[in-house]
């Protein structure tokens, strides 16, 4: 037998299996994408922009639920229990829901305290926290007021944490985050100037909100909460209550009713008609509006909005 005939078929497997080899790596994915959970949709927004093509987003909530009202259901458990990231507001806003959820889900990764779990309000500074707890205020947050997405600042804040916390998750791609985290901060602070510059004429004037879910939006536009539909938060208003603010807004008027996109308009509307004022719905989160499709397009319809409801503007 030949040295060529010996040669031929080793030659033929080493071709047939580079060839398979080649298969396989064609069929793989180039990387596995980071799986993030996030409870908002502003979180799962501002994940995606910071993440691109590296992560996988899924919203356990949407801009017309309560997110203070969800259900721990099978599919969302099993979303939890793939994640490599839970994407939070905290501050109690899903203590309902959020707890059950992450210990059904089994996932050592995204319990609290491990870097697989994000809570938003913790780098920021809350407000509104309270200095008494007593069941009988209604659904007071101890950690403060859980709202702050309705500041553009506290989103920047976010982004700084939440970035360095997926460089620190998936090192492997942490450059990629990096400048992606660079190129949102630089386009966000140059639309925060624009806000405010648009915003101004907002300044000082008087509102009333439907529930306490815009102190950080006041804040961050100097408006004056005169009246809040709600007799105690997360409390329903009685026609008594309604009657009271009804006074208090005619001593003291308020020419714009604020309520959140998932909210029931009815006691901003009977506010409206009553005290002359308008009602302003407000989309709150990415989603809560056909302008808000966006983190960016939030801010930009949320201002719009108050402005053509305000005063000055007309």
């Amino acid at each position: 037998m030949t040295r060529s005939t010996i040669r031929f078929p080793r030659r033929r497997l080493v071709a047939t299996l580079a060839a398979m080899a080649a298969s396989l790596l064609l069929a793989m994915p180039a990387h596995a994408a980071l799986r993030v959970l996030a409870c908002e949709p502003e979180w799962g927004a501002l994940v995606q922009e910071l993440g691109g093509r590296h992560v996988d987003v899924s919203v356990a909530t949407s801009a017309l639920q309560d997110p203070h009202q969800i259900q721990a259901k099978p599919s969302l458990i099993a979303r939890a229990r793939n994640a490599d990231l839970v994407v939070c507001t905290g501050a109690e806003l899903e203590i309902g829901w959020l707890p059950v959820l992450l210990q059904q889900s089994g996932n050592a990764k995204v319990q609290a305290g491990q870097p697989g779990n994000f809570a938003a309000a913790d780098v920021v500074t809350r407000l509104d926290v309270p200095t008494v707890l007593d069941r009988s205020q209604g659904d007071v947050h101890a950690a403060g007021n859980p709202h702050i997405q309705t500041d553009p600042r506290n989103i920047a804040f976010v982004a700084q944490a939440l970035g360095a916390r997926l460089q620190q998750i998936d090192l492997d791609h942490a450059a990629d985050y990096a400048r992606a985290q660079a190129d949102f901060m630089n386009r966000w602070r140059q639309a925060m100037s624009r806000w405010a510059a648009q915003a101004a004429p907002l300044r000082g004037q008087s509102v009333v909100s439907q529930h306490k879910a815009f102190v950080y939006l006041y804040d961050w536009l100097g408006l004056k909460e005169v009246a809040v539909l709600e007799p105690r938060p997360g409390v329903e208003p009685t026609v008594s209550h309604l009657q009271k603010v009804l006074a208090t807004v005619k001593a003291s008027p308020a020419r714009m009713v604020l309520y959140a996109a998932y909210q029931d308009p009815r006691p901003s509307d009977w506010l409206s008609r009553n005290a002359g004022g308008t009602a302003v719905k407000i989309p709150f989160t990415v989603g809560g509006s056909d302008g808000a499709k966006d983190l960016f397009g939030l801010f930009d319809d949320t201002v719009a909005r108050l402005l053509a409801a305000a005063p000055a503007s007309r």
